[in-house]
């Protein structure tokens, strides 16, 4: 989506808001305010469509606005019958540009305050349950095969692990993710004064959920956008005065 200024974005919405139902836009709000970014997912190398899938529904539905993507050597495919159009509503962000789109992942995040942790059942650093939320916290999860790779548990800042008490040796990775949100989310907004999005964050957010609503949204857009330019035009124009000087 185009990046607009905050006086642009409130124009579009003004407009955006009169095309719909008021109750559309109140579930809008509903889930913006359960939105967060203070903790995001990372999933690294995932080569099957329904584990890729269904983490990103669940991505969505526990409120986690924001999903990171590495493909080293793993294209990240998803199964449109699984994602049921959830995939609209979060943000994909892929590292497959590098050589090392792992270690480029983990800098960006760390720029961006966060504290990676790994997920790995042979880490014994600390529990699901008693990992702390007081920073951001990325969590890392490795494809199905091998888990997580060598540079991702080299540059991790922590590890972390779900109790499991049977014979088998980790959860199935869409699992994985559903277990540690549930728990995490559920911390957060007990433990976590500053957890939800900023203003401006919600302000973004709400022109993507109006534009992914509305028919031919790059349509209505120019439209608006031509409408806004026209009347600035005419209010700078300048008047003429009686003689016509």
């Amino acid at each position: 989506m185009i990046s607009y200024d905050s006086s642009t974005r409130k124009y579009l919405l003004k407009h955006l808001k009169e095309m719909m139902f008021n109750d559309r836009w109140a579930r809008f709000h509903q889930v913006l305010d359960q939105r967060t970014k203070h903790i995001t997912v990372v999933l690294e190398d995932i080569f099957q469509p329904h584990n890729a899938s269904a983490v990103i529904r669940t991505c969505e539905l526990k409120g986690i606005q924001d999903l990171h993507i590495i493909e080293n050597r793993n294209p990240y495919n998803v199964n449109p019958d699984i994602v049921v159009g959830s995939n609209k509503w979060i943000d994909l962000t892929r590292y497959n540009k590098h050589e090392h789109n792992t270690f480029s992942c983990f800098q960006s995040l760390k720029k961006a305050g966060y504290q990676v942790v790994a997920t790995s059942p042979h880490k014994d650093d600390c529990l699901i349950h008693e990992l702390p939320l007081d920073q951001k916290t990325a969590l890392v999860f490795g494809n199905e095969g091998d888990g997580l790779s060598d540079v991702a548990l080299e540059n991790a800042d922590a590890f972390v692990r779900i109790p499991s008490c049977g014979f088998t040796e980790s959860y199935n990775l869409s699992v994985s993710v559903a277990i540690c949100l549930y728990e995490l989310t559920a911390r957060l907004k007990k433990e976590v004064g500053n957890w939800q999005l900023t203003p401006e964050e919600k302000e973004v957010l709400l022109l993507k959920y109006a534009l992914n609503t509305v028919r031919n949204p790059q349509i209505i857009t120019k439209n608006l956008l031509q409408k806004k330019e026209s009347k600035k035009s005419r209010d700078i124009e300048p008047t003429k005065n009686s003689e016509g000087l």
